[in-house]
């Protein structure tokens, strides 16, 4: 398979995956989605001894796998998520040292400054509950804040910092998880769209997929954005709705800071070609479409606390998209997913100018760096910004893994974990009930941390 013709497209150094396997009539675990949540499963379930198929519409990590800030942080989480993230910067360091490729994975920490009190005391807040879940948070005063790095917009009034957190190379590290769950027995089926779940007598029992039926009593479901609309054909409700979040590389730089930096002013990652990924805070558009209104009432308190965060467009490609589905609900007829092998939007010339504006401005010693590349993915919501990893009740053989809302990367690792051990029903690597489905049905699903960052 020649994946160059997307080399393009993705507009960042990226490790392509080549290899693809023929079709098994069989397995026992299908995976839907070839982006780290469905590829650290993969490595899971092939390391339990399973005979596993991964399925990906289009190429591995080509979406918002490799299109994220590559942060893998514990500041800032959702307290539910806090001893999963914990879990998976141990996995990220064991297969750092294990696998024969560099992740990129580097425990150099996030800084986060901010000039509100309002923020500084939220963020206050919040180092309480990391403390607790053993995580490293130190609490930065004004001057102190300005020794971690000199503001140049005026006195930072304080901060974060979490020593112990990380970055790593999305476009790198996912690929090469991938080729390990392969060596490990791992069959992997690239631009293999699923159509639809396979049913017999109310049991999942496999799927089928543009170029065949694939048999298997248990699928994991972890298609990212997409997942959504595979499960409305089975009246399986996921309110989930999409951000579009435009990124930009430089050009190399002198350091600024060694690991990653989350402000008002400009958010940063070191990368290992010396350059940075550059974004803003308030760079996510959410296109209007319909499932903006199917879902609104359950958005609508997320959509009050970020309101100056988010800027709304009109979805012509949602309203688009769901026609087409609409349109094609029989049964071996092609579908959306094989029109839109990868979801592809245009980066925000505006965000990128503001951010490499504001990441130079201040620092003549950045003077000379411009922008390498620009691109731009798709993060999918959830009503309270934390993931659903969690069996299907109405669809038993079913475990859904989606709605990461923009936390997917770095926790990828555990939730992958956590996913296998619901699909082998053997005890989980943390308690599971915080990432049930059925909490959007049984009314508390509206909790949104105040202390998340």
């Amino acid at each position: 398979m020649n994946a160059q013709p997307f080399a393009d497209i993705l507009r960042q150094p990226f490790s392509w995956v080549e290899e693809n396997d023929p079709l098994p009539v069989s397995a026992d675990v299908v995976i839907i989605g070839a982006g780290v949540v469905g590829v650290s499963a993969a490595l899971q379930l092939a390391r339990r001894g399973l005979k596993v198929a991964l399925l990906e519409k289009g190429l591995v990590a080509a979406e918002q796998s490799s299109r994220n800030w590559g942060w893998v942080r514990q500041q800032g989480r959702d307290r539910r998520e806090l001893p999963l993230i914990v879990h998976s910067l141990s996995l990220w360091d064991a297969w750092q040292q294990q696998l024969d490729t560099d992740l990129g994975f580097r425990r150099t920490g996030l800084l986060s400054l901010t000039r509100d009190p309002a923020v500084l005391a939220r963020w206050r807040r919040w180092a309480v509950n990391g403390r607790a879940a053993g995580i490293h948070v130190d609490e930065l005063d004004a001057a102190a804040a300005e020794a971690a790095l000199p503001s140049v917009n005026g006195p930072w009034l304080g901060g974060l910092h979490t020593p112990d957190d990380a970055r790593a190379e999305p476009g790198v590290a996912v690929p090469a998880l991938a080729r390990e769950a392969r060596r490990l027995g791992v069959t992997l089926h690239q631009q293999t769209a699923v159509r639809r779940l396979l049913l017999e007598l109310g049991r999942v029992q496999g799927v089928e997929t543009e170029h065949g039926i694939v048999r298997a009593p248990r699928v994991l479901l972890a298609g990212g954005a997409w997942s959504s609309l595979l499960l409305r054909q089975h009246g399986v409700v996921l309110p989930q709705l999409n951000v579009r979040a435009t990124v930009l590389r430089t050009t190399p730089a002198p350091e600024v800071v060694p690991g990653t930096l989350c402000s008002a002013d400009v958010c940063l990652r070191r990368r290992l070609d010396g350059g940075y990924t550059v974004t803003l805070l308030e760079g996510e558009q959410h296109e209007v479409g319909p499932d903006s209104f199917r879902y609104l009432g359950r958005f609508t308190p997320l959509l009050l606390r970020n309101w100056r965060n988010i800027r709304l467009g009109l979805g012509w490609h949602s309203f688009q998209q769901q026609r087409r589905w609409q349109q094609l609900p029989a049964a071996g007829v092609p579908t959306v997913f094989e029109q839109e092998r990868i979801y592809n939007p245009l980066p925000d010339p505006a965000i990128t100018s503001k951010a490499l504006a504001h990441f130079r401005h201040g620092r003549p010693q950045l003077a000379g760096v411009e922008m390498a590349a620009s691109w731009a993915g798709r993060i999918d919501l959830t009503p309270d910004l934390v993931p659903v990893i969690s069996r299907v009740e109405a669809l038993p053989g079913l475990v859904l893994a989606a709605g990461f809302s923009g936390h997917g990367f770095g926790i990828g690792p555990g939730a992958g974990q956590l996913a296998a051990d619901l699909l082998c029903d053997t005890t989980p690597v943390v308690d599971a009930h915080p990432f049930r489905l059925s909490r959007f049905s049984d009314g508390s699903s509206l909790f949104i941390d105040p202390d998340v960052i």
